[in-house]
């Protein structure tokens, strides 16, 4: 007998909510989508109506609390992330919740304890969906062989176009991009990122007055490793993200774009892609699908309210570390209390 799918609500229908809604309705197996909410009801009303049987809810905690929603994607803007995980928790629902966890680390640490206090075991998945991208996820697999010995250093380049209009702060380059940085290189070298030291060039002349873009990150890990990361949001190019691991034994780079390289007219040539939603369209199936598959089971298949907390107390010492551009110590809670069953 073919068991029944796993009924999804979507919170927050903008850019990254509908292509997720979209997902869900048309991709993911194992799972239906059955309703949207949205604080603009207009739009969750427009986003239903594209899918035969999904529901528009004006209230998001509503949608928590029907009894026809099983598990919640929430991509509604950051600062409504708390009180909506709180809600998922209290109805023992799984969730997925779009990066960042919360606002601020304490809040996050306090969903981190709510969880052990409430579940007494993982609900909430945090969206860090480079850890299912199938070159990030080959590269983990070769350090994990050892074949390349230890690992001791990563290079990492984050590039975007041009920023969004919004982004006009010097410490939203740090929230909103280095942040997957921070949990890319947390779970390569499987260590803690110790200290962070932010390091700013004089900003590009395409970069909006007043944001210092690019940016410059140096991670010292736990166990000895380095990390570093150029985040540059208005590099004019496109959306580049590569990373490469070098260790005792050799190196390995991923992110190259690659998949076609054409070499014509004493040239060659690749596409860059516009946006993260084309370079991490496969990455995002695999992260909803495999979350969808581990909600049947009863677990989480990714990142945990640990690893959005551990991301936002390095995000807050790298933005403390931009105003000086000397290094900021991250002081973490006690994991193994913090945990504690």
């Amino acid at each position: 007998m073919t068991e029944r799918p796993l009924r999804v609500g979507v919170i927050g229908v903008g850019t990254m909510g509908t292509d997720h809604a979209d997902r869900l309705a048309t991709r993911i197996s194992g799972a239906e989508l059955v309703a949207v909410a949205d604080a603009d009801s207009a739009r969750a009303a427009e986003v239903a109506a594209r899918y035969p049987g999904v529901r528009a809810i004006a209230n998001p905690l509503d949608l928590i609390a029907d009894d026809a929603v099983e598990a919640v994607l929430i991509a509604s803007p950051g600062f409504a992330h708390e009180e909506q995980v709180l809600a998922c928790l209290a109805h023992g629902k799984f969730s997925l919740c779009e990066k960042p966890l919360t606002m601020d680390s304490a809040a996050a640490l306090r969903l981190v304890e709510v969880e052990r206090d409430k579940a007494g075991r993982p609900l909430v998945q945090v969206g860090f969906m480079r850890r299912f991208d199938p070159e990030y996820a080959e590269l983990r697999r070769l350090l994990d062989d050892g074949e390349l010995g230890r690992l001791l250093l990563v290079h990492n380049i984050h590039r975007n176009r041009t920023s969004p209009a919004w982004f006009r702060d010097s410490a939203a380059i740090v929230n909103d991009s280095l942040v997957h940085e921070v949990d890319v290189c947390r779970w390569l070298f499987d260590a803690e990122i110790e200290t962070v030291t932010l390091l700013t060039p004089t900003p590009s002349g395409r970069a909006p007055e007043g944001l210092r873009d690019p940016q410059v990150a140096i991670f010292q890990m736990a166990g000895g490793g380095v990390a570093t990361t150029e985040v540059f949001v208005n590099s004019q190019v496109g959306y580049e993200v590569r990373c490469e691991a070098v260790a005792e034994l050799g190196s390995a780079t991923i992110g190259l774009g690659q998949e076609m390289l054409v070499r014509r007219g004493n040239a060659y040539a690749g596409r860059i892609p516009d946006d993260y939603r084309q370079r991490f369209a496969r990455a995002y199936d695999i992260e909803v699908q495999e979350w969808a598959r581990a909600c049947r089971r009863g677990q989480v298949a990714g990142p945990t309210t640990w690893d959005g907390y551990a991301a936002s107390v390095v995000c807050e010492a790298g933005v403390a570390s931009l105003a000086t551009g000397q290094p900021v110590r991250v002081e973490l809670a006690d994991r193994a209390e913090i945990l504690r069953p």
